[in-house]
């Protein structure tokens, strides 16, 4: 990573990095164990409509519509959601840290994520993210999504900030690749340790 100039600006991914995933084929896959479901049918379903709920196209509901109940089911929308929501969970060791080094080194931190409209604000709002995170640029809010290069162009835009003193953490490398043409330094997420440490060597250069 080549700092040019002091960082002063964080980007950072929700899932994998701070919290779970929100809806990935993991979670499908127990969806469809515990309601009895075609788990094949729901992951074509899935791919062919996700990109719609994630841009904010089309609402939770209408997504389920789609993907589960375009048949009749034994059980009910709002239970079936209720599912999904319990499937969430955060990674508070990550949180503490982008909370810790953000306070210490005064930086402006802005999330750079995909996600639809409902799971996203019920998970800022359930883990307080709000207490960590300054600027929310949530694909399901700016209507594109990683990897194209315009969602990172809006955060720069968004958050006032030079992408060579913007550092990115991140935890799938074409991600990391694609924001990094557009000279944002990436951080690929593997673990807490390796990403404190490439954190901490960023954020010390210049001072």
């Amino acid at each position: 990573m080549n700092m040019a100039r002091k960082v002063n600006t964080l980007f950072v991914d929700i899932g994998g990095v701070l919290l779970s995933n929100g809806w990935d084929r993991a979670m499908r896959q127990l969806a469809a164990e515990a309601f009895s479901l075609d788990s094949a049918e729901v992951n074509e379903r899935h791919g062919l409509l996700f990109d719609s709920y994630e841009t904010g196209k089309i609402t939770l509901d209408e997504y389920l519509k789609a993907t589960v109940f375009y048949t009749g089911r034994s059980f009910s929308t709002d239970e079936f959601k209720e599912f999904m929501l319990a499937q969430q969970t955060s990674c508070p060791e990550m949180i503490e840290l982008v909370r810790e080094v953000k306070s210490r080194y005064r930086l402006k931190v802005a999330a750079v994520n995909n996600e639809g409209r409902e799971l996203n604000i019920y998970r800022i709002n359930k883990f307080g993210l709000a207490d960590t995170i300054d600027l929310f640029i949530s694909s399901c809010f700016v209507h594109c999504r990683k990897p194209e290069a315009a969602i990172y162009r809006i955060a720069l835009d968004v958050a006032q900030a030079r992408p060579e003193e913007t550092v990115y953490i991140e935890d799938r490398p074409f991600f990391v690749e694609v924001a990094g043409r557009l000279g944002i330094n990436g951080i690929l997420h593997k673990g807490l340790q390796t990403t404190l440490e490439s954190l901490m060597a960023a954020v010390s250069a210049g001072m």
